[in-house]
């Protein structure tokens, strides 16, 4: 509620609409320009909270392409072992991936290197028989997935991790691959 309040104020004060409206504003000082700004930044800031997440990286791949040898390794801390945690793949492909399907590895290992869990995962980027482009997209032919790897998973330890992330496409050099990234989550539990 405290939002739509700030929202109707931000524009009440930046906006005129009737000659009349001038001559009210004469008699108030204009409101300072800075203050709009804080205002909305504020604003922005509320809306794009994200209480969940407790890490996320993302690394872009050279000409949009995925190179079977490179792997994309992410280092984390965990420091609550009592909470469960998801964890996430996140995608980016555009319109020149040229399959429907997309099969990657992904491998959890702790400070000493011992592997705790991995698993090879696939997903569907478009459908097979239409070729419409599944996931999200932010900017033209620019699509974005989160692959969930792990739900409520629990670590053994406090401590220093790695997930590594590495394409099983059989294919040297994979086009239309933008970015792979990794995202660890508070798990929450569902309300009734």
């Amino acid at each position: 509620m405290r939002i739509q309040e700030i929202i109707r104020e931000v524009i009440a004060l930046t906006t005129l609409t009737k000659a009349t409206d001038l001559t009210i504003l004469t008699d108030h000082p204009r409101p300072d320009m800075k203050n709009i700004f804080y205002g909305i930044l504020i604003l922005f800031s509320c809306i794009s909270c994200d209480s969940t997440r407790l890490f996320e990286e993302n690394k872009d791949l050279n000409d949009n392409q995925w190179i079977q040898k490179d792997t994309a390794v992410f280092s984390f801390t965990i420091r609550d072992i009592g909470k469960p945690y998801n964890i996430y793949c996140n995608l980016r492909n555009t319109s020149d991936y040229p399959y429907a399907r997309f099969f990657f590895n992904y491998s959890i290992k702790d400070s000493t290197g011992a592997v705790l869990n991995g698993d090879l995962k696939s997903v569907y980027l478009f459908d097979a028989k239409t070729g419409k482009p599944f996931g999200t997209t932010g900017i033209g032919d620019v699509f974005d997935h989160r692959v969930s790897l792990l739900e409520n998973y629990l670590f053994k330890y406090n401590g220093r991790y790695t997930i590594s992330l590495d394409q099983q496409m059989r294919l040297d050099t994979l086009a239309g691959i933008s970015s792979v990234g990794f995202r660890l989550e508070e798990a929450v539990e569902a309300k009734d």
